[in-house]
Protein backbone atom coordinates (compact mmCIF):
# COMPACT_ATOMS: atom_id res chain seq x y z
CA UNK A 1 0.00 0.00 0.00
CA UNK A 2 1.16 3.48 -0.78
CA UNK A 3 1.13 6.22 1.78
CA UNK A 4 -2.12 8.29 1.53
CA UNK A 5 -0.51 11.41 3.03
CA UNK A 6 0.73 12.91 -0.30
CA UNK A 7 -2.76 12.52 -1.77
CA UNK A 8 -4.39 14.21 1.24
CA UNK A 9 -1.86 17.06 1.10
CA UNK A 10 -2.46 17.43 -2.64
CA UNK A 11 -6.22 17.72 -2.15
CA UNK A 12 -5.79 20.26 0.66
CA UNK A 13 -3.39 22.28 -1.49
CA UNK A 14 -5.90 22.27 -4.38
CA UNK A 15 -8.73 23.42 -2.09
CA UNK A 16 -6.52 26.17 -0.60
CA UNK A 17 -5.52 27.36 -4.08
CA UNK A 18 -9.16 27.42 -5.22
CA UNK A 19 -10.25 29.41 -2.15
CA UNK A 20 -7.36 31.85 -2.59
CA UNK A 21 -8.32 32.38 -6.24
CA UNK A 22 -12.01 32.88 -5.39
CA UNK A 23 -11.12 35.36 -2.64
CA UNK A 24 -8.90 37.25 -5.08
CA UNK A 25 -11.83 37.50 -7.52
CA UNK A 26 -14.15 38.72 -4.76
CA UNK A 27 -16.46 35.71 -4.81
CA UNK A 28 -15.65 34.58 -1.26
CA UNK A 29 -15.10 36.59 1.95
CA UNK A 30 -13.35 35.24 5.01
CA UNK A 31 -13.31 36.76 8.49
CA UNK A 32 -14.76 40.10 7.42
CA UNK A 33 -17.88 41.23 9.23
CA UNK A 34 -20.50 42.60 6.91
CA UNK A 35 -20.97 46.30 7.46
CA UNK A 36 -24.54 47.51 7.50
CA UNK A 37 -25.01 50.15 4.86
CA UNK A 38 -26.12 53.57 6.00
CA UNK A 39 -28.30 55.91 4.03
CA UNK A 40 -26.28 57.15 1.08
CA UNK A 41 -25.41 60.84 1.15
CA UNK A 42 -23.88 61.02 -2.33
CA UNK A 43 -25.72 59.94 -5.47
CA UNK A 44 -24.85 60.26 -9.14
CA UNK A 45 -28.03 61.37 -10.89
CA UNK A 46 -26.91 61.77 -14.47
CA UNK A 47 -23.79 61.94 -16.65
CA UNK A 48 -23.50 63.64 -20.02
CA UNK A 49 -20.43 63.14 -22.22
CA UNK A 50 -19.75 66.29 -24.22
CA UNK A 51 -16.59 64.94 -25.86
CA UNK A 52 -14.17 62.09 -25.12
CA UNK A 53 -12.45 64.26 -22.49
CA UNK A 54 -15.26 66.55 -21.28
CA UNK A 55 -18.20 65.39 -19.17
CA UNK A 56 -20.96 66.95 -17.09
CA UNK A 57 -22.06 65.19 -13.89
CA UNK A 58 -25.26 65.94 -12.00
CA UNK A 59 -24.70 64.85 -8.39
CA UNK A 60 -26.95 64.92 -5.32
CA UNK A 61 -25.26 65.51 -1.96
CA UNK A 62 -27.76 65.26 0.90
CA UNK A 63 -30.48 67.72 -0.19
CA UNK A 64 -28.33 69.70 -2.67
CA UNK A 65 -27.95 69.08 -6.40
CA UNK A 66 -24.56 69.98 -7.84
CA UNK A 67 -23.45 70.26 -11.47
CA UNK A 68 -19.78 69.29 -11.93
CA UNK A 69 -17.72 69.63 -15.12
CA UNK A 70 -14.89 67.17 -15.75
CA UNK A 71 -12.07 67.97 -18.18
CA UNK A 72 -8.42 67.02 -18.60
CA UNK A 73 -7.48 70.01 -16.42
CA UNK A 74 -9.63 68.74 -13.53
CA UNK A 75 -13.08 69.15 -11.99
CA UNK A 76 -15.08 72.36 -11.63
CA UNK A 77 -18.36 73.09 -9.86
CA UNK A 78 -20.42 75.13 -12.29
CA UNK A 79 -22.19 78.36 -11.28
CA UNK A 80 -25.83 78.04 -10.37
CA UNK A 81 -25.40 74.54 -8.96
CA UNK A 82 -27.91 73.77 -6.26
CA UNK A 83 -30.56 76.13 -7.61
CA UNK A 84 -34.24 75.13 -7.46
CA UNK A 85 -34.28 74.67 -11.27
CA UNK A 86 -31.55 72.02 -11.06
CA UNK A 87 -33.31 70.35 -8.13
CA UNK A 88 -36.53 70.14 -10.14
CA UNK A 89 -34.65 68.70 -13.13
CA UNK A 90 -32.99 66.12 -10.88
CA UNK A 91 -36.30 65.06 -9.35
CA UNK A 92 -37.77 64.40 -12.80
CA UNK A 93 -34.74 62.36 -13.92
Amino acid sequence: MTDPMPAVLGVLAAVAAALWWLRKKGAVRFFRPRVRSRARRLESIERLALSPHHTLHLVRLDDRTILVAQSPSGLAVLDGAGTPALRAAAEHA
